[in-house]
């Protein structure tokens, strides 16, 4: 099985000798062109349905994680006890995306509220559009949570007044400029790797 998006991929295999030959097959035909494989990003793991039972009994602790297009992908159970990918929201992508948000929202502190609140509201659809796959409400939650804090933060700092609004004066604000509020915009059915 093969999920390619540009030049990322993810590739899996049933059996560890079909991986390691692959891998060797691949840098030989990359390196025929000059180009090689980013050795900090292409590493075989131990992944699927029987890595934890079999990392078990090895001793082991459980199985890798991997970070595909934004997301960490670990293996899981469903409530039934079905073998389950899970997705959350990759930490550094998040970091990232939390630190440029709090940056633009400073360069906008001082415009109307209807124009942060129209920018913070398509942030947080553009965000839960990508991001919002089932598993992965603890990470929506924090996202969300943190643009209320970070928008607080900014209208405090309009002006010598605007200093002592708390969340009481923060949350009748909001009841006017509702943020859009997290949801999963994706289904089980386009929850793939």
């Amino acid at each position: 099985m093969t999920v390619r998006y540009a030049d990322d991929f993810v590739m899996g295999f049933e059996n560890k000798a079909d991986a390691q030959e692959m891998l060797l097959a691949l840098r030989a035909r990359l390196a025929s062109s000059g180009l090689a494989l980013h050795e900090g990003k292409t590493r075989l793991i131990e992944f699927g349905r029987f890595a934890a039972v079999s990392r078990q009994r090895r001793g082991e602790r459980r199985p890798e994680t991997f970070a595909f297009l934004g997301f960490t992908r670990y293996c899981g159970r469903t409530r039934d006890g079905r073998f389950i990918v899970k997705h959350k929201t990759e930490g550094k992508r998040l970091t990232r995306k939390l630190t440029a948000l709090r940056q633009d929202s400073w360069r906008l502190m001082h415009a109307p509220l209807a124009k942060q609140h129209e920018w913070l509201a398509a942030v947080l659809r553009g965000h839960y559009g990508y991001y919002g796959r089932p598993h992965n409400y603890p990470a929506l939650n924090g996202f969300y949570r943190e643009v209320r804090r970070t928008w607080l933060r900014c209208l405090r700092r309009r002006s010598q007044k605007s200093r002592r609004m708390g969340w009481p004066e923060f949350e009748t604000l909001t009841a006017r400029f509702r943020l859009p509020m997290l949801r999963i915009t994706r289904t089980w059915a386009q929850a793939r790797i």
